[in-house]
């Protein structure tokens, strides 16, 4: 059996979380921007901080498992 949770959690969250996209913290010329579709390296790491975060509570702490069979 295979474990789809993390992969499709991954997956989603680094779609969602792209800064720019939906939203970018901190933004160019505000703090925070909605669909700029820009980013700067500062929302890039808070960005990637946020997915980890994320991600690590959903996959080792509510324990999200999708099996296939």
């Amino acid at each position: 059996m295979a474990d789809w949770g993390p992969i499709l959690i991954g997956v989603v969250l680094f779609i969602l979380l792209q800064p720019g996209l939906l939203f970018q913290l901190p933004g160019n010329s505000k703090q925070l921007e909605f669909g700029s579709m820009m980013t700067n390296g500062k929302a890039i790491a808070v960005h990637t901080i946020i997915f980890f975060a994320l991600y690590a509570i959903l996959v080792l702490a509510v324990h999200i498992h999708i099996y296939t069979g």
